[in-house]
């Protein structure tokens, strides 16, 4: 049988080879749209979850059709129904390979719809993400001089639009919201880029370490997005020290690693990326191997070195349409506000972080 394509399938084709080819091979984008609604035995109340982002909330697992149903913001939503006893309805709204401007223009301003309904009671976003991984292809793939000018737009770009998003939520959001919330940035590949680059030091003339370079970078585009978030009445969930940093003590300074390494509200940038990139940095490891103990690790992130972890199957999001549909929570309560699989996988711990802030009623 000979399969022809239409003029739509055709200009898609290229977008399917780029996106097969892994994250940071994404030059175009791809709308991962889905509604997923917890279904609580026994009430009647519903309420809705919106979150605006790249491939990290869609649940991005490689696929062009799929995405993981359980990803960060379905297991936030989760966490909800419990405390508030009441149906949740999480409509995810992004688009994988999304730079900060893309998510910002074409889905929290376009999209803006799902947030003023009058169900509404919390709106959470990411991005950065790909501003990110598309500054570290460049920089990676120069010879010559090493330019970081790449990654200084990046980091401007991350500032201004993160900005931009707060203030529109703040002044498009149903007037009911109880919770704005902000996602950070993880470090996909930490350990791979602890590596040296093609290029060489315009001051030294030897190259340089690419982990060395990109921390610094990620840090102010984490203190960015968390100070703002401070500043303009939004919660910051951490991924950074969440994914990063130990569930123990590994250092003997008395803190959990990954309590450590949270962004202290009312510290300066200075303070804040000299703390991550110095003081810290011993305790930073790559989150593909995620300790929750001295003795037990678990993998955050998927073969791709990019996406989390997810458990519980998959849903259409992609290419060839989005789900709506709904399930019974895998968990009708959870003793100290965590699920026994909150600290297993990527997106279970995307998902805790994000509840952390989860309001104690609607």
């Amino acid at each position: 049988m000979k399969i022809r394509f239409g003029p739509a399938m055709l200009k898609l084709l290229p977008a399917l080879a780029l996106l097969a080819g892994g994250a940071e091979a994404i030059a175009s984008t791809l709308n991962q749209n889905a509604s997923w609604t917890i279904d609580r035995a026994g009430t009647t109340a519903k309420y809705r979850v919106v979150s605006y982002g790249d491939s990290i909330f869609a649940g991005y697992n490689g696929s062009v059709s799929s995405a993981a149903k359980y990803a960060g913001p379905v297991v936030q939503a989760e966490y909800l129904s419990a405390v508030w006893n009441a149906d949740i309805e999480q409509v995810r709204r992004t688009k994988s390979g999304a730079v900060a401007s893309d998510v910002y223009n074409n889905k929290i301003v376009a999209e803006r719809s799902y947030m003023q309904s009058s169900t509404t009671r919390v709106v959470a976003f990411e991005m950065c993400g790909n501003d990110g991984l598309q500054a570290r292809t460049a920089f990676k793939n120069q010879s010559g001089t090493c330019d970081t000018s790449g990654l200084e737009t990046a980091l401007s770009n991350c500032k201004t639009y993160v900005a931009k998003a707060m203030d529109y939520i703040n002044a498009n959001a149903y007037a009911g919201t109880k919770l704005k919330i902000i996602s950070n940035l993880h470090y996909p590949g930490y350990a791979a880029d602890n590596v040296q680059s093609s290029c060489k030091s315009a001051s030294t003339g030897t190259t340089v370490n690419i982990q060395n370079t990109l921390l610094p970078y990620i840090a102010k585009m984490n203190f960015a997005m968390c100070d703002l978030a401070r500043q303009k009445g939004f919660a910051c969930a951490d991924s950074f020290a969440q994914y990063m940093g130990a569930d123990y003590d590994s250092n003997g300074d008395g803190k959990v690693d990954s309590d450590a390494l949270r962004y202290v509200a009312g510290e300066t940038e200075a303070d804040y990326v000299n703390r991550i990139t110095t003081t810290l940095r011993s305790t930073i490891r790559d989150a593909n191997t995620h300790f929750v103990s001295a003795s037990s690790s678990y993998d955050y992130i998927q073969s791709d070195d990019t996406h989390p972890t997810y458990t519980g199957g998959t849903i259409t999001a992609g290419l060839f349409g989005s789900s709506t549909g709904s399930g019974a929570p895998r968990y009708t309560s959870f003793t100290g506000g965590k699920s026994p699989i909150w600290n297993q996988y990527g997106h279970e711990r995307l998902g805790w972080g994000l509840s952390v802030s989860n309001p104690a009623a609607p």
